[in-house]
């Protein structure tokens, strides 16, 4: 199906960094590099200079290829960090700051937006834009990655519908909304928008210069970086769901159908091959660990942890004020109930906080209709912690597959394999880059045990009037079943 001496390129436009991984078809690394970013941050205002996008992505090509010693590159694809959004001109050359996926300066234009009958959240893209278009001036929308898909094929591109998501692009009816310009974007701001594995051009004599990629190799459009990592876990069958536990915490999901969600919790990216692509993103996650217990080792602090399970307190570990799923509560603030009798104590409760909300994110999407009984991945950060590992597959009283390579970037290439022909369909082409490298059994005695201080979080939850009542009680329901039920 594929040469032996051919790979594939994955860009990985992340918030800290920009990394680049060369695949060959069955996941064997060739190359990888790195080049670091750096944003400003100031209050709810958090932005990055797009120029350095591209200088990143020249430095890190550039180490990643340093070794492919004749290897084809077979064609690249590219990622961005989700909702971060700027303005460029007509030359496609930036107007404006690129505004992160979590600057929060537009909620006014969120509101407006909402007013209009979008199911938009605050620091969305489309609020974004809004706001750049009233501090700027006209100007053309554009994505993290097309800009430097600009830089690499010589010009702005049409958005993938992955990226263009968040600007208010309805994958359903693969249209823009109609009242964006009544909501101060003229037609000339809107890009066209092409379904992630389309082509986009190739890399330029000037590009390749630049970046050490070679002219002529196939630029294919991407998705967003959650969706890269959902590409690099394999979860791209009907029913499979990936859990990136970083900073925060994302679900995303594969079904043959949009998962309907009225709240706009849970929104659809539309697959490559045309399947959908439900997910949510959680504002609990391991950046509590950080915050609280900061230069600690978190190896040891695990070890001291597994005398406490359950902990003698209750969490919901939020690592900024508001929620946006399992429940949207924007006035949400973190919680402890009881009190801990010890560092290890503590640690103990803000790990089972985040896997009670794992549990109740997948009681939210059951809730939901959405398919759950195919397989479950661990990714992100902190799927390095093999004793957190087992105690969220503990209590959502599931398995769970940790993969040796989850990037983003590793996505990308198997989205570039798949956009030149060299698989016949995206699951296949990451089912053969993808390498599990173990899988987490639960301890039926252990999910018995962390029943009762999940069913008290989320009664509390439901008191404080964030959890809405029908999901707690489909919550409870659950704790009698089985969770891997669709």
């Amino acid at each position: 199906m594929t040469d032996e001496h051919e790979a594939w390129l994955g860009i990985d436009l992340g918030t800290q960094s920009v990394r680049v991984l060369l695949v060959t078809g069955d996941g064997t690394v060739l190359g990888s590099g790195s080049a670091p970013l750096a944003g400003w941050r100031d209050g709810v205002r958090h932005e990055q200079d797009p120029g350095q996008w591209w200088e990143g992505v020249c430095t890190a090509s550039r180490t990643a290829l340093g070794s492919r010693k004749g290897t084809r590159i077979g064609g690249l694809a590219v990622c961005g960090t989700s909702g971060t959004v700027l303005l460029t001109d007509g030359a496609g050359r930036p107007m404006s700051p690129a505004l992160m996926y979590d600057d929060g300066r537009a909620t006014a234009h969120a509101a407006r937006a909402r007013m209009a009958g979008l199911a938009v959240q605050d620091t969305w893209a489309l609020p974004k834009a809004l706001w750049l278009t009233e501090t700027y001036g006209p100007g053309r929308i554009t994505h993290q990655p097309d800009l430097v898909v600009s830089l690499l094929t010589g010009e702005l591109p049409p958005a993938d519908s992955s990226h263009a998501l968040k600007t208010g692009y309805d994958p359903e009816r693969d249209a823009w909304p109609a009242m964006l310009p009544r909501l101060g974007l003229p037609d000339t701001a809107i890009p066209d928008v092409v379904r992630p594995g389309a082509s986009l051009g190739q890399v330029t004599a000037s590009a390749a210069d630049a970046t050490g990629i070679p002219a002529g190799t196939p630029v294919i459009a991407g998705m967003t970086d959650g969706c890269a990592a959902q590409i690099a876990s394999a979860a791209l069958r009907p029913g499979s769901w990936n859990s990136v536990l970083g900073t925060t915490l994302v679900l995303k999901g594969a079904s043959t159908t949009p998962v309907r969600d009225p709240t706009g919790v849970v929104y659809n990216h539309r697959a490559p091959d045309g399947g959908w692509l439900p997910g949510g993103a959680s504002s609990v996650g391991a950046g509590v660990l950080t915050a609280a217990f900061s230069g600690a080792d978190p190896a040891a602090m695990d070890t001291l942890a597994a005398a406490y399970e359950p902990s003698g307190a209750i969490a919901y570990p939020l690592v900024s004020p508001g929620e946006r799923f399992p429940f949207r509560a924007p006035e949400a603030t973190a919680l402890v109930l009881g009190e801990p009798e010890s560092d290890a104590d503590l640690w103990a409760a803000l790990l089972q906080g985040v896997a009670f909300t794992e549990r109740l994110c997948l009681d939210y999407l059951h809730h939901l209709g959405a398919p759950l009984d195919g397989p479950l991945t661990f990714t992100g950060g902190a799927a390095r912690s093999r004793y957190w590992n087992q105690l969220r597959a503990d209590v959502l009283g599931r398995p769970a597959r940790v993969p040796r390579e989850t990037e983003p970037a590793l996505g990308m290439a198997a989205l570039a394999a798949y956009g030149t022909n060299a698989a016949p369909s995206l699951a296949q082409a990451a089912e053969a880059m993808v390498r599990i490298g173990a899988t987490v059994e639960p301890r039926p005695d252990r999910t018995a045990r962390f029943a009762e201080p999940y069913a008290r979080l989320v009664d509390e939850l439901t008191a404080r009037g964030w959890l809405p009542p029908p999901v707690a009680a489909h919550a409870h329901a659950r704790l009698d079943g089985d969770t891997a039920d669709s």
